[in-house]
């Protein structure tokens, strides 16, 4: 990876009634590739800083995937207004999950901008959390 992009995201999660929120800003990569857009960026662990997860998000027209990778793979497809059933891994086994996307506001250009989902996750069909994810990729300047 290049990472001359800076990236921050911004998740929310909300269950329960209880509501909890998680800030990332780092580095990583920001491209176009076959009418798609792409950010890439890995997030490392609190308690072991030697081990990273490579997170991909894919931008296609309406529809956004979000592909996290080793230790735990997951991919969640969000695509406003439609319920996907999703894989999505966990220390304790694989889980199939639906997904429903309430809101997808996307301003991504060709050097950056912001990418805004709101999204429910369900179990059995089943609430079990409404989330949020808020992205801001910005070119890095140059030292």
């Amino acid at each position: 990876m290049k990472e001359n992009y800076l990236i921050s995201v911004l998740g929310t999660q909300e269950i329960g009634g209880e509501r909890d929120s998680v800030e990332l800003t780092t580095t990583g990569d920001y491209y176009e590739k076959n009418s798609k857009r792409y950010i890439v960026y890995k997030e490392y662990d609190e308690e072991n800083p030697q081990v990273s997860n490579l997170s991909t998000i894919e931008i296609d027209g309406d529809t956004v995937t979000v592909i996290k990778s080793t230790p735990y793979e997951s991919r969640l497809i969000l695509q406003k207004a439609v319920r996907h059933q999703c894989h999505y891994s966990t220390m304790f086994g694989d889980l199939s999950v639906g997904v429903y996307t309430d809101s997808l506001e996307d301003s991504l250009h060709d050097t950056g901008g912001e990418l805004f989902v709101s999204y429910t996750l369900d179990f059995n069909a089943g609430l079990v959390s409404k989330n949020e994810i808020q992205i801001k990729v910005k070119k890095k300047e140059v030292d």
